[in-house]
């Protein structure tokens, strides 16, 4: 039988108590309360923490494609990372967004339901500034964006989509799509307000310019794949998927740089070594292959084709007349 451990606090209480019959009541309801968990029925806790851990590692990877993205696109300094991973009613996020903002909505086939891309204005502003040839260190008020600015932003949601599906890509295949784009959030209703929701807050810093873009996904979409957001899973397909795309192509670069010989049989002549030995210039050696017949071309210690010899220009060379057929090649019976 096992024996809970008393800690020397514990102890002292006990002793205390010994002597106080009120001090060891006192002690039951302390310990008593403990063991309450306060549970919101409102709110209740969709995601396990191994899953937002899995969440935020798989959105580590979508932030740096896109900061990576970014940087060369807008040729200056961005900064992308993952500011925080949290679970939230839609009602709390849809409240939590400045008004306007650039929002974006997206579909995620064949996952059902929709999806959110906010960006701040702040980014937003010093993103089309860029884009236009500025510095990026735009002071402009948010505002509605213009229907140039708002097509700027259209594509750039697009692009980020594509590193977000090449993100996602071990864990279940989507392709994001837009939908529409709004201002306000209140006109962004994509599931009651009570629903559960997780928030993928990346902190982004373009220049001088800092802000945040949240990715708001909703466990309704989320729901049919929830037994493959765990870290195990995650890992062990993110490595997989590395090691075989990795392996493939170390493979096929050394296969292609391998050198084989190829050697062009002649004929063949068995002799003694006495005869060997006297061997001379001049001397006519009689092969077991006649003039008309096809020499066999030798890859390694293998026959693999047969050829006619010839001339190519002022150097020798062979003329492939056929491939040697699966059973001819008695090594390859051997592998078989």
């Amino acid at each position: 039988m096992s024996a809970d451990i008393l800690t020397q606090e514990e102890i002292d209480k006990l002793l205390s108590a010994a002597n106080d019959p009120d001090s060891l009541e006192t002690l039951k309801q302390e310990e008593t309360a403990k063991k309450i968990k306060v549970y919101d029925f409102k709110r209740p806790d969709k995601f396990s923490k191994d899953q937002i851990r899995t969440l935020y590692m798989l959105h580590e990877s979508f932030a740096r494609m896109l900061n990576t993205y970014m940087s060369s696109q807008l040729r200056t300094l961005v900064n992308v990372d993952v500011a925080s991973v949290e679970q939230l009613t839609y009602q709390e996020f849809v409240q939590s967004i400045a008004n306007p903002s650039v929002i974006t909505i997206l579909s995620v086939p064949p996952l059902k339901g929709s999806i959110i891309y906010e960006i701040s204005s702040e980014i937003a502003f010093a993103y089309i500034d860029r884009v236009f040839g500025g510095d990026g260190n735009t002071t402009m008020k948010a505002r509605v964006l213009t229907e140039i600015e708002d097509a700027v932003m259209r594509r750039f949601v697009n692009t980020a989509m594509e590193r977000f599906k090449e993100s996602w890509a071990n864990i279940t295949p989507m392709n994001p799509n837009l939908e529409a784009t709004e201002s306000n959030p209140q006109f962004t209703q994509i599931v009651p307000p009570n629903d559960m929701v997780v928030i993928v807050t990346l902190h982004t810093k373009l220049g001088e310019v800092e802000g945040m873009m949240n990715i708001c996904i909703p466990y309704l979409v989320l729901e049919p794949i929830m037994s493959k957001l765990t870290t195990t899973f995650w890992v062990a397909t993110s490595v997989a998927k590395d090691e075989q795309k990795g392996q493939a192509e170390v493979i096929r670069r050394k296969l292609n740089r391998t050198k084989v010989p190829l050697v062009v049989e002649v004929g063949r002549v068995q002799i003694t070594i006495r005869e060997f030995l006297t061997l001379g210039f001049g001397d006519v050696l009689q092969l077991d292959r006649k003039v008309k017949d096809d020499f066999p071309c030798m890859i390694g210690t293998n026959p693999k084709f047969y050829c006619r010899p010839g001339t190519f220009g002022k150097k020798m060379a062979v003329q492939i007349t056929q491939i040697v057929e699966k059973g001819e090649d008695a090594a390859d019976d051997d592998d078989e």
